[in-house]
């Protein structure tokens, strides 16, 4: 039994005619999946009866139900999505000005224990499938105009490569929801294995590396992968990925008072990130997490500080608002919450 949302575009004419169905109803399947964005077989009004209980059956839709949404004033909007085994992922909805970004899981929970991370709070229960990852895309694909997506909710990608990847090429697919390369973001806190395997694929996908201290001392007092795959050799990879494939990687820095928000840290960043070519900074307030409540979030002064000394570093930066604090919107937090309510 194939899951209908782990089928690439191209591979459906195949598929069907390996069991002896009829290869032209590929063309109706991927517009009742992809432009009419159903639910149910059943929805597929243009495909008979007995073909929709054949899909069914062999290639059934993913189960995909929103248990909780939680709602900013900003207009961020985090759903839960639960599937069929009681396991839920959260994904986040972020409008902006001729923008519609949708913030994706990948596994239930993660393993990589960064401090302030709720994520990782309880630890990794799975990783996700291809199909649940597109499932998680068509919820919010329901609720509005996707424009682009960020794989920056919980887990992390590269440590469920294989899946990941295969539901980012289908997003991405011309003949399924057809979103451009370059509007499609992976964000890794650091798995060195996983530049080489991305280069390799010759796609044009934006890279998102989680740094969030200058050295390894401090780095791996907040992000555990540290231990593993130290500054250096992260920073190599880093450099070896960009000279291979001419793309830009942004490096991600959550700023947390008293932490690493020192004009030292800021200097130390800029040495660091200049040592890749084709990079830049994201720099981003922390949105405090109820289980670290010693980490706070830094006053503007302090972040307009840390823009201005990369700045002068000539480092490309940009300053990140928080978005949907009051929804729970920091990765991790509905589900904690979920699983609060339900202990």
């Amino acid at each position: 039994m194939t899951k209908a949302w782990s089928i690439l575009p191209d591979e459906w004419k195949p598929i069907l005619t390996e069991r002896g169905l009829r290869a032209f109803r590929a063309d109706q399947i991927l517009q009742a999946l992809y432009r009419d964005y159903i639910t149910d077989w059943d929805q597929a009004t243009t495909l008979p009866k007995d073909f929709r209980e054949t899909l069914k059956t062999e290639f059934p839709l993913t189960r995909a139900e929103t248990l909780d949404v939680s709602e900013s004033a900003d207009g961020t909007k985090k759903l839960l999505i639960g599937f069929d085994d009681g396991q839920a992922v959260e994904t986040v909805l972020i409008p902006a000005t001729g923008r519609f970004t949708q913030c994706i899981s990948t596994q239930v929970g993660c393993a990589m224990g960064c401090a302030f991370c709720a994520s990782g709070a309880q630890g990794v229960v799975r990783s996700l499938t291809a199909d649940e990852i597109v499932a998680e895309y068509m919820a919010g694909r329901r609720l509005g105009e996707i424009t682009n997506i960020v794989v920056m909710g919980m887990g992390e990608p590269f440590a469920n490569y294989d899946e990941t990847l295969r539901a980012l090429k289908l997003i991405n697919a011309g003949r399924g929801p057809n979103l451009g390369a370059r509007h499609i973001t992976l964000s890794t806190c650091g798995v060195v294995p996983g530049f080489a395997r991305l280069a390799d694929e010759g796609i044009q996908f934006e890279l998102s590396v989680s740094l969030h201290a200058p050295n390894d001392a401090l780095r791996s007092q907040l992000m555990p992968v540290n231990r593993r795959w130290p500054l250096d050799e992260l920073l190599a990879a880093c450099a070896a990925y960009t000279e291979r494939t001419k793309r830009i990687i942004t490096f991600e820095y959550t700023v947390i008072k008293g932490v690493n928000d020192s004009r030292a840290c800021a200097e130390e960043l800029a040495r660091q990130v200049r040592r890749v070519p084709m990079a830049k900074v994201n720099l981003i307030p922390l949105s405090p997490v109820a289980h670290r409540p010693d980490f706070q979030t830094p006053d503007e002064a302090t972040m307009m500080m840390f823009l201005d000394v990369l700045m002068k570093h000539h480092v490309q930066t940009m300053l990140r608002r928080s978005r949907g604090r009051d929804a729970n919107a920091a990765c991790g937090q509905l589900r904690l919450r979920h699983l609060t309510k339900r202990a």
